[in-house]
């Protein structure tokens, strides 16, 4: 089979990035992963963390290459929230850029990794001073991470293997921005079926304790349509 190089020579050529918006959770406060960058245009000015597409790997390969080399985990969940392609979104050059949301564990990751990295959490209150579209791509994503934790428990990324109620309801109340009642968030949670109570009880904020749960095994699978407002 041949090929008209020439067609694909007479037309332009872009650059291709991705850019990661990498949510945690700490202290009650959904946090964003970012750096200073380290280049012109906006040099030291508050970037997402991302990259250029290579010759060798797909745009989602780049993606999960770069969140792999920035916290040494594996499996991290990750989906494409939408391409941004105007035309001087990049004043250096014509960048078409791919944005992905994960979600990871804060204390799980390789802290040194981020140091390498000179990468640090952020408060969303300043995602209004990233450079560029970038805090454009964090309102996208986090819209689609608030959709999302109505429709399926997609916010069990954010935490640790064991909490309590009151650590999970923390969780939503900050991806929400808003406060929720505790006895009908308890309730609608126990009635969801993907969380199961441990025995553990934590005693680290009271004498009598708080039990611990977890997320049962299926609980993607099992409450993926049951759907729930807050």
């Amino acid at each position: 089979m041949t090929f008209d190089l020439n067609y694909y020579k007479s037309h332009n050529l872009f650059l291709v990035a991705v850019d990661c918006i990498i949510f945690g959770f700490h202290n009650n406060e959904i946090k964003l992963l970012v750096h200073h960058r380290a280049m012109e245009p906006e040099q030291g000015g508050l970037s997402l963390m991302g990259g250029f597409v290579q010759k060798d790997e797909s745009v989602d390969q780049a993606a999960s290459n770069i969140l792999s080399n920035l916290t040494g985990l594996e499996n991290i969940f990750m989906e494409q929230v939408k391409v941004y392609g105007e035309l001087h979104r990049d004043p250096g050059e014509r960048v078409i850029s791919c944005a992905y949301y994960a979600l990871i564990d804060i204390n799980a990751y390789d802290e040194s990794l981020l140091k390498n990295h000179h990468a640090f959490w952020l408060s969303l209150d300043l995602a209004s001073d990233l450079i560029f579209d970038h805090s454009q791509m964090v309102k996208d994503a986090l819209a689609i991470l608030r959709r999302k934790a109505v429709l399926e428990p997609i916010g069990f990324n954010l935490l640790s293997e064991k909490f309590t109620l009151t650590q999970l309801q923390s969780l939503y109340e900050a991806i929400y921005g808003k406060s929720l009642d505790k006895r009908n968030f308890r309730k609608k949670m126990q009635s969801l079926n993907f969380i199961e109570k441990l025995d553990e009880i934590d005693k680290s904020c009271s004498k009598k304790g708080a039990y611990y749960y977890k997320f049962k095994d299926d609980s993607n699978s099992s409450s993926e349509h049951a759907g729930y407002e807050f």
